[in-house]
């Protein structure tokens, strides 16, 4: 069982990227998830732990740090990708910031994500600043156009400006559990990114079962994805606490076998700051405060930041705004 963990790799390397590892079905093959055990351990994730006043507004700052702010709409355009661009650089009112002192923080989202088509938009408006731009690529959502088309699109989002790549897995290789095939797969997609990071979407909501969430999981990570992303936000079901779980569990095993830490990003239902909280809850309390950051931790949503503002705002002045006061953009 070879691993990939050389001795010449500092912590940093570590750290950003994950070279992966041979395939070692051995890993997985015949792992169980228990679906009642893991819907009530993530029940429990906000009745056991709540953060309230100072704290609760600390880490909703910390949230937005977190955020690929995302708009994926059929009716995207450049103006609106300027827009949501603007508002990762400033993502929360300057009033508000004073009050929390913290005005002269810098504060921005972790990255931008949008289709390939608006991937120039994206970098010319965050031009300056330190915000990535990441794309979703292979045939988003359904990654069913021809493997050669999905590679060229990686290639050109790369060339675009992307510095991280979001891809959608070929579901049907997991259904069946031809685990050399999605292996293969991936490791031409991250061949295909050249530098920039990628981010395997499984599409949790149609692998069937939690075990093949695991699977699937350990897979991508094996073929050196940096991240492992639960859902397109097109699916019936999206991130779930449940799948989370076993997600973080997956790579918690992963580290535990190579020393090499990957991030997670769910995606797809995450709205509200209540949401935000619950998410952090479960890496802090599944992953430790080293996965808190946004080189290990993404939540992929375009809502929740305006929740977010609005009960930062409801910190410092008492009263709750409308949502329409705390526009996306």
């Amino acid at each position: 069982m070879a691993l990939v963990k050389r001795d010449d790799m500092s912590d940093e390397e570590l750290l950003d990227r994950n070279p992966g590892t041979a395939l070692e079905l051995g890993w997985f093959r015949d792992r169980q998830v228990n679906l009642s055990a893991a819907e009530r351990r993530a029940a429990t994730l906000m009745t056991r732990r709540t953060v309230k006043k100072q704290y609760q507004a600390a880490w909703l700052l910390k949230a937005i740090t977190l955020i690929d702010l995302t708009t994926l709409a059929g009716d995207d355009t450049e103006a609106r990708v300027r827009r949501l661009c603007t508002k990762a650089m400033r993502p929360v009112r300057r009033d508000i910031l004073n009050e929390l002192g913290m005005a002269d923080a810098g504060l921005t989202t972790a990255a931008v994500c949008v289709y390939h088509e608006m991937v120039p938009a994206a970098v010319r408006a965050l031009q300056g600043s330190s915000i990535p731009v990441a794309a979703v690529s292979t045939g988003f959502p359904a990654g069913l156009s021809p493997l050669s088309t999905r590679l060229a699109e990686i290639e050109a989002s790369v060339a675009a400006g992307a510095a991280e790549i979001d891809i959608v897995i070929s579901r049907r290789f997991v259904l069946q559990s031809d685990w050399q095939a999605l292996y293969d797969e991936l490791r031409a997609f991250r061949q295909a990114c050249g530098d920039a990071h990628i981010k395997a979407i499984l599409a949790t909501g149609e692998l069937g079962t939690l075990r093949n969430v695991y699977k699937a999981g350990m897979v991508a990570m094996m073929a050196g994805c940096d991240f492992i992303k639960t859902s397109t936000g097109k699916e019936g079901v999206n991130a779930t606490l449940p799948v989370s779980l076993t997600m973080v569990r997956a790579i918690r095993d992963y580290h535990d076998r190579t020393g090499v830490r990957v991030g997670f990003k769910p995606a797809g239902g995450l709205r509200t700051a209540k949401d935000a909280l619950a998410w952090l809850t479960l890496i802090k309390e599944e992953l430790g405060d080293d996965w808190l950051d946004p080189r290990l931790l993404r939540f992929g949503a375009s809502s929740l930041l305006a929740d977010i503002e609005r009960q930062l705002e409801h910190f410092v002045t008492g009263r709750y705004s409308a949502l329409h006061r705390h526009p996306l953009a």
